[in-house]
């Protein structure tokens, strides 16, 4: 695994191992960070179920204002914490060590607002996905311009519609599918 662009661009990061975590692939992430573009420049991202902190990272690397990585496995939290030390990340990142919709809660109750939140959770727990969107459609965490990206397996159907958010695009590669939600004009 390596940071795909930007100031940390080409610098390896560790992976993870024995841990039964799915990183993004290289690949896929470069394919991501190529549709959001220079839009990610000074944003707020948030990297929920973060595993290796990969899609975070790569975030700053663009030039990200500041990346919150919410992750709850205790190993994968150390892995995290291993990457921003090999790479000297020590300002703009916040670890927030717990589930995604508890992390969501924390960052929504400091009133900020987020440009970019991308989520991941393990394909198995497909009610993971349900759940973060309903917060999400719900709160008001995320800007009005702002974009939820869900990455999911290719057999797995995600909502294409809540009350304020809506699925407008949808990439797949290979197994994975990147779904991209934004808030819909009515709300």
């Amino acid at each position: 695994m390596r940071v795909i662009a930007g100031k940390y661009r080409s610098r390896r990061l560790k992976g993870p191992g024995t841990l039964p975590i799915r990183p993004t692939s290289d690949r896929l992430r470069e394919t991501l960070f190529n549709v959001l573009g220079p839009s990610i420049e000074d944003s707020l991202f948030i990297d929920l179920f973060a595993g290796t902190g990969a899609v975070g990272i790569e975030a700053i690397s663009r030039g990200a204002r500041e990346a919150f990585f919410v992750e709850s496995n205790p190993k994968a939290i150390r892995l995290i914490r291993d990457n921003f030390s090999a790479l000297k990340i020590s300002t703009n990142v916040e670890l927030i060590e717990t589930d995604a919709v508890h992390g969501l809660e924390k960052i929504a109750a400091r009133r900020l607002v987020a440009n970019f939140i991308f989520l991941d959770p393990p394909y198995a727990e497909t009610d993971q996905y349900s759940e973060v969107l309903e917060f999400l459609d719900s709160s008001h965490l995320l800007a009005p311009h702002g974009t939820v990206i869900a990455e999911h397996y290719s057999k797995i159907e995600l909502l294409e519609r809540l009350d304020r958010l809506e699925c407008t695009r949808q990439i797949k590669q290979g197994d994975a599918v990147l779904s991209f939600y934004r808030l819909a004009a009515a709300a």
